[in-house]
Order: structure tokens, then sequence, then C-alpha cells
């Protein structure tokens, strides 16, 4: 099952999605995606994809009696999406003072494939250490840059 409800904040508007522990992502990101630029959407999905199926897998076990939830919202700006589970939270296996935009993984207790996907699609990318929150940002001002995935 998918909610959707938005969540109005001060001068803007944060919209949220929750749904039960699955690898079925499809309809939530197209529904994550809908006001992204059309041109942005492989790359987005890519990112997204990533987090979800960690949280969902990770970070629930794939519990069905667990859900994930979505916090996002949108500008002409910037996108920013919250994504929390309700699993034991997050460390990373490294003390990940290396810069994961630099170091790609070839060894599984390195950072991993994941963070450094994640840093390479999105703009922002914050956890704290044992959260189970993670955010992203994307900022479509960027005119340097054309999207990685097409």
């Amino acid at each position: 099952m998918i909610a959707i409800s938005p969540r109005p904040t001060v001068g803007r508007t944060w919209n949220t999605i929750s749904f039960a522990s699955t690898l079925y992502l499809c309809p939530i990101l197209d529904l994550l995606l809908a006001e992204i630029p059309r041109q942005w959407h492989a790359e987005i999905r890519l990112g997204l994809q990533e987090a979800l199926v960690n949280a969902a897998k990770h970070g629930n076990q794939l519990d069905p009696s667990k859900t994930v939830v979505v916090r996002f919202y949108a500008s002409s700006e910037e996108y920013w999406w919250v994504i929390s589970d309700q699993g034991n939270g997050f460390t990373c296996a490294c003390a990940c003072n290396d810069n994961p935009r630099e170091k790609i993984p070839h060894e599984e207790g390195e950072c991993g494939r994941g963070l450094f996907i994640l840093h390479q699609i999105f703009d922002r990318v914050d956890w704290n250490d044992n959260t189970r929150e993670l955010k992203l940002c994307k900022h479509f001002n960027n005119t340097y840059r054309l999207p990685l995935v097409q």
C-alpha cells in the first residue's frame, strides 16, 4: 500500500509518500519523478532507486510490517528528498574521511557503491551516524553539468 499526503510547511509544501518495505518501486519512483525535468529522469531515478532499496532492504530488512517514508519538496531550482526507514540506523563502514565523489569502491568493506552513486547524482547527500534518515538534494540551476544517465 502507498500513502500520499501533503505536509504544509512555512513558505513551501512538503509532500509525503509512505509504503511497506518492498523492492517493487516503480510506482513510487514514478510519483517522485513527476515534477522533475524530463532530461534528468533516468539519472534521478537511478539515485532514488538506490536510496529506496537501501531503506527497504538494509534498513527495514524487507519486513512488510515496516514502512519507508519519503518526504519531498520541489521548486524551480532545487528538489529535496528525505528518506527514512524503521531500521537500526546507518553508520558508514569506513572512516569516510575520503571524498565519496572521488573514491570508487572496489571492495565490499568500503563505503560502498550506493554511496558513491548517490554522491555522483545528487548535489547534497546528508545523514548522521546511526540515523535512519537520508537527505538528498538536486539543484537544477547548474548549467555546467548535463545528466550523467540518459
